[in-house]
């Protein structure tokens, strides 16, 4: 499977990126904790060699709790902050906070020493469409600062937001790279809807989502949410949820779009369990 999916905005946020690197004293990259590989654009670590950054692992509560502290232990090893994080539960937000706090501490400390003790410090937010960057945005500004969505690709431009603790905040769009040359990751982007459903063929993509289950050995998830029999290949796992749920098309024909769309909302929910799809 070879997607390529690099609209016009994608290009104009690479080069505004470029352009503010230096205006900042800290990167926040956010990244989907059940796909922490896929999610990381690899540009980021070219762009950003040279900066202090902290990895947000966003949607924690929804990968597998034992694979999150292996990310967490990868990333500390890097010489990188990181912090779980659920972006849609404000009770997480001092944890956010706090590690925001203990990213900066070094840059703080440096300017105390200079007399500049109330200086700015001004930080860029980062992150591939969909990995709940704007909803974090609006938890630390405490407002409605970032648009939000369920589909990737929602921010536009560049916004600076003024956060608590005396931090500027650079907003830039979610950014993918221009071609996707590893299947795999390419399969975790759309499992988890960082590539537009649209742009893909969902019914193609479940029978792929099945196989990394069953790769996972994470099946009995999809086997209890649904109360069907496994099967002996990927293709009778959709099948039975189609007969289960009366998925049917003149009641004879499989209606296998409404089969992926509803195995893919279940899973983007954490209704079939707490999977994470890579391992460091």
């Amino acid at each position: 499977m070879n997607i390529n999916w690099y609209p016009g905005h994608m290009k104009k946020t690479k080069e505004l990126l470029q352009e503010n690197i230096k205006l900042v004293n800290l990167i926040i990259e956010v990244v989907d904790a059940r796909i922490p590989n896929s999610s990381k654009n690899p540009d980021f670590d070219r762009l950003f060699r040279d900066k202090k950054r902290l990895i947000v692992l966003n949607k924690y509560d929804l990968a597998d709790p034992v694979m999150n502290k292996k990310w967490e232990e990868h990333y500390k090893q890097k010489g990188w902050s990181v912090v779980l994080y659920n972006s849609t539960d404000n009770r997480e937000l001092r944890k956010l906070n706090s590690a925001i706090e203990e990213a900066t501490k070094e840059i703080v400390e440096r300017y105390k020493k200079r007399g500049l003790r109330n200086k700015t410090i001004k930080a860029m937010i980062v992150g591939i469409p969909n990995v709940g960057k704007s909803t974090l945005i609006n938890s630390l500004a405490k407002r409605k600062s970032a648009k939000t969505g369920n589909m990737p690709g929602v921010t536009r431009g560049k916004q600076w937001i003024r956060l608590p603790g005396n931090i500027d905040l650079l907003d830039t769009p979610g950014i993918l790279w221009p071609k996707f040359d590893d299947e795999e990751s390419a399969l975790h982007l759309a499992f988890t809807g960082a590539i537009k459903d649209e742009v893909i063929v969902l019914e193609e993509i479940a029978l792929k989502f099945v196989e990394k289950m069953q790769h996972l050995g994470k099946l009995d998830g999809i086997i209890e949410r649904y109360d069907i029999e496994a099967g002996d290949k990927p293709l009778d796992i959709l099948d039975n949820i189609a007969y289960k749920k009366g998925f049917l098309i003149n009641n004879q024909d499989i209606d296998y779009l409404r089969v992926a769309n509803l195995l893919f909302n279940d899973f983007r929910a954490g209704k079939l369990g707490k999977i994470t799809l890579e391992m460091p």
